[in-house]
């Protein structure tokens, strides 16, 4: 299973932001992402693409669920997933 994952833009170089997840800084492509990104805009990552903006009205559910997913078993998949996305950290 491979899911995308929510996070929080610092800063934009050209095609590539820098991008909070969850704690975890990292660098994102924005080549494929859906419409013009800026500092404080909320993306979904998938093997370090930005694909979508996160629509502002979406943010705190998507948040929200995705905490919920990191804050489950270890052992369960989804969150492996999603930590595998970020880097394993938390």
């Amino acid at each position: 299973m491979c899911l995308g994952v929510p996070g929080r833009i610092l800063s934009v170089d050209g095609l590539v932001a820098t991008v909070d997840f969850f704690g975890v800084q990292k660098q994102v492509s924005l080549l494929i992402v859906d419409e013009p990104v800026a500092p404080g805009d909320y993306v979904l990552n998938h093997v370090g693409y930005a694909i979508r903006k996160i629509p502002q009205d979406d943010i705190e559910a998507t948040l929200t669920l995705y905490r919920d997913i990191l804050d489950g078993s270890p052992e369960d998949l989804m969150r492996q997933d999603v930590e595998g996305e970020v880097g394993g950290a938390r």
